[in-house]
């Protein structure tokens, strides 16, 4: 799934930079909708590609990413799954509409330069789990390929099949061929567009063989049992505590807070280039957007509260809808 990401991942952030406007300050912008609008000369599909945007990224995906963070504290004792859901999904939308809202830039500059260094920090962990867990590493691929390759359990339910949902989590981890990089690449400034296409491939590889790997490697080779009711982020959290004891949910919780924060402010990056679009290509009134921002506040609330599979079910649904836009459009 990365090497096929990594090519669409190619592709449409080559186009993004192709088919890029820039405005009056001479600011570069543009993504999916803009080259399906010129390149497509299809208006329509651009705004319905708009709309599913906004959809996967405003709710979809702001739900799961605050599903998973609140989901990384079950494995505390104070952890209440009546109360404690809706105390950090409060408390996390009050700090993601303070953001959008003109506050906390302080707190968004502050995340965005520790989230790299949690990311070098968590594959430095997950390699210390995998040696530390070497004698198991024969059994660990024995496993990958006995449940990668179970024609039985294919054949008799594709759609719930082992490869049909790593496609789905390769697809979620890195993106590539959603049509959501493309908003970002079109406003770099680069000497040739074929440039900014070989960054995103990079960032695919990064992403998914050498972060999402990291993560799979880490927890088969503990042997940790995953139950539907430890999965997740539990579930890795007891892959890490097994090796670092305490320290390791800990590690994860703070990982996660770091991560999905500024997730959730990126996420909205996107959202605001489409509501641009569909705009007219002008920025809404200012009263429009403290609306929406509101609104992508109580998304955050709800999403911790729901359970993990409507959280992933939204985000599939909304993401699938974009990416058979986009690839379509690429390969038109």
């Amino acid at each position: 799934m990365c090497i096929i990401g990594a090519s669409s991942a190619f592709i449409e952030s080559t186009l993004a930079q192709v088919f890029k406007q820039r405005d009056h300050t001479g600011h570069a912008y543009g993504g999916p909708a803009y080259y399906i609008e010129e390149g497509l000369k299809n208006k329509k599909l651009a705004v319905l590609f708009c709309i599913f945007l906004i959809m996967t990224y405003a709710i979809g995906f702001n739900m799961l990413c605050s599903y998973n963070l609140q989901s990384t504290f079950v494995e505390y004792p104070f952890y209440n799954p009546t109360t404690t859901p809706i105390l950090i999904g409060a408390i996390l939308a009050i700090l993601t509409g303070y953001c959008l809202l003109g506050g906390g830039k302080r707190i968004i500059k502050i995340t965005s330069t520790v989230v790299p260094f949690m990311g070098i920090a968590y594959v430095a962990i997950a390699l210390i789990v995998i040696l530390l867990n070497i004698q198991h590493i024969p059994g660990m691929f024995s496993l990958i390929f006995k449940d990668a390759f179970d024609f039985t359990s294919i054949f008799g339910g594709v759609a719930g099949s082992c490869m049909v949902y790593g496609i789905k989590r390769g697809l979620f981890s890195n993106e590539a061929g959603v049509g959501s990089a493309p908003n970002a690449s079109a406003s770099a400034n680069v000497s040739h567009p074929a440039k900014q296409g070989l960054v995103q491939t990079l960032s695919v590889y990064i992403d998914t063989l050498l972060l999402c790997t990291a993560t799979a490697l880490m927890c088969l080779s503990t042997g940790t049992p995953i139950t539907s009711v430890v999965s997740g982020a539990p579930y890795v959290q007891n892959a890490i505590a097994s090796v670092f004891g305490w320290i390791g949910p800990i590690f994860i919780t703070v990982a996660m807070v770091l991560f999905a924060f500024t997730t959730l402010i990126g996420n909205l990056y996107y959202v605001d280039n489409a509501l641009i679009f569909l705009n007219g290509k002008t920025k809404p009134s200012e009263k429009f957007m403290k609306v929406f921002h509101v609104f992508c506040a109580l998304v955050v609330f709800i999403g911790a509260t729901i359970t993990m599979d409507a959280a992933w079910a939204m985000a599939d649904i909304t993401m699938g809808g974009m990416t058979l836009i986009n690839c379509l459009s690429v390969c038109f």
